[in-house]
């Protein structure tokens, strides 16, 4: 795969991209059993749809307030936590405080050193509220190896919107061709690229390609072949 040339920064999406999303239902399969993936699956789904309504609707409510109505959602579609609303609200507890230490891909540590090593300003870009990212961060020992961790929050609207990806250039001091931006979701891989970014779409789903503005430099299926991809 063809590298690309004057990347300065590598610029990460987090859940999905970083972090394992599903992992937080996986570690309760004690308590799911075969709805864990189920569970994972709407609840990711209703996540991002609740923040394309909200910012379509001008109605901005903080990542940890949607994750959590979205997991309400998925847990009532599932039936699961009967035969009452106790049972399931513990659940939900567990599962909230779970999204907090989501496990990041096996990958994940060693790319990020191998880009530092290598010069690189290194950011997180997402939907996550500070405080979620602050705790992913810490809680895969991860500390220390960005540049600059920024929340949506700060614009007051979700991706795509161009604010969401301009924050990135503002933080970092560089042109958008100058970041290599990298995301799991099809929709914020384009939209990134759409913006002037460069993109690394990593496909770890194997997903259509999408019919949006914009489109990826590259794809790879993991993060293990950025390194190579941007001269590290």
């Amino acid at each position: 795969m063809t590298p690309l040339t004057g990347v300065q920064a590598c610029v990460f999406d987090a859940y999905g991209t970083l972090f394992d999303t599903a992992s937080a239902a996986r570690r309760s399969a004690d308590l799911l059993g075969d709805n864990a993936a189920p569970l994972a699956a709407l609840w990711r789904e209703k996540q991002l749809a609740y923040t394309w309504l909200r910012a379509a609707q001008g109605r901005h409510a903080d990542f940890w307030q949607v994750t959590g109505d979205a997991l309400d959602f998925a847990l009532e579609t599932l039936a699961i936590g009967r035969p009452g609303p106790r049972d399931r609200l513990g659940l939900r507890d567990r599962l909230m405080q779970l999204y907090l230490t989501l496990d990041p891909y096996p990958e994940v540590p060693e790319v990020l050193r191998r880009l530092r090593a290598a010069g690189l300003k290194t950011a997180i870009l997402s939907n996550g509220t500070p405080r979620m990212l602050e705790a992913l961060v810490a809680g895969a020992g991860l500390e220390g190896l960005f540049d600059a961790v920024l929340s949506v929050e700060q614009a007051g609207v979700y991706k795509p919107h161009p604010k969401v990806y301009q924050m990135a250039l503002d933080a970092l001091g560089l042109p958008a061709q100058a970041i290599a931006f990298q995301s799991s979701n099809g929709w914020d891989a384009y939209a990134a690229s759409a913006f002037g970014m460069r993109v690394v779409w990593c496909n770890r789903s194997r997903q259509r390609p999408e019919r949006l503005p914009g489109a990826p430099d590259r794809e790879v299926s993991t993060l293990e072949a950025l390194p190579a991809l941007v001269g590290a």
